[in-house]
């Protein structure tokens, strides 16, 4: 089976003519499905976005959502509507779902994630991201307040994951991860190196990573493959021998399909 790759990719930035192509060229791949690392548009329009990429690419769609999806909206309203849209089949939120089987020795799982506040300043950076004033779950608190929801949501990406990733593990030799955010600092790449301290707050999850490298190294005789996008900047880390973390790169306005296609 071909998986095809997408992260960070903003249609909210493109015309309907552009979004066509953009599925033309999905579709011209071959694959058999496709993954969503996240970022896909707004809260108010990545649903239909969603529905219109499974109807345009005629193969399966599995996605989670990134911090942009939820602008101008609710993470508990998107992730409902993201809920509901899985139910019909063609699209599928893997945040509401269990292991899927893409090959006899290939599974698939998955979860958002989200910047938790763990990983550098914490308590001293400056960066203010826009989330902050245009979620609903974010807006408005103060600087203790924000980063005890931040933390509480990367425990909720990391509780999904404990309860999927062993269940998948126990059966099937390869396990293919789909989070938005990275999980290791070694993941959170800014134009060829490693993000700063101010940025890393916001750009990892460490409970998601915490849990990766536990279940990795539980299971010697798996492999645990994770894509993950946030950064716009690609690159790869191999935390454990057995565990492979690869970020994709992006640029508003131009999204494309990660190479090559993923063989599982």
């Amino acid at each position: 089976m071909r998986l095809a790759w997408v992260t960070d990719i903003h249609l909210d930035f493109l015309s309907a003519e552009q979004t066509d192509r953009f599925f033309a060229e999905i579709s011209e791949t071959g694959a058999d499905g496709v993954v969503v690392t996240g970022d896909v548009a707004l809260a108010t329009n990545v649903e239909g976005l969603l529905r219109k990429m499974g109807q345009a690419v005629g193969m399966p769609v599995w996605f989670v959502l990134g911090n942009h999806d939820f602008y101008g909206g609710s993470i508990a309203a998107v992730r409902a509507a993201a809920t509901e849209l899985s139910q019909e089949g063609q699209v599928v939120w893997l945040g509401a779902s269990g292991v899927v089987e893409l090959s006899p020795r290939t599974a698939l799982v998955g979860h958002d994630g989200w910047g938790d506040a763990r990983l550098g300043n914490v308590d001293g950076t400056a960066v203010l991201l826009t989330d902050f004033l245009v979620i609903a779950e974010l807006a408005g608190l103060d600087r203790v307040g924000l980063t005890a929801r931040l933390q509480r949501l990367g425990d909720e990406a990391a509780a999904h994951m404990k309860r999927v990733l062993p269940e998948a593990l126990e059966s099937y030799e390869h396990v293919l991860v789909v989070t938005h955010v990275p999980p290791f600092r070694d993941a959170c790449w800014y134009r060829g190196s490693y993000s700063d301290d101010d940025w890393l707050p916001y750009f990892t999850c460490k409970a998601m990573g915490d849990v990766l490298l536990a279940e990795a190294a539980s299971r010697a005789d798996r492999r645990i493959t994770v894509l993950c996008g946030h950064t716009h900047s690609g690159g790869e880390c191999r935390p454990l021998p057995n565990l492979r973390v690869i970020t994709g790169a992006a640029e508003y306005g131009r999204p494309g399909v990660q190479q090559p296609l993923l063989e599982v």
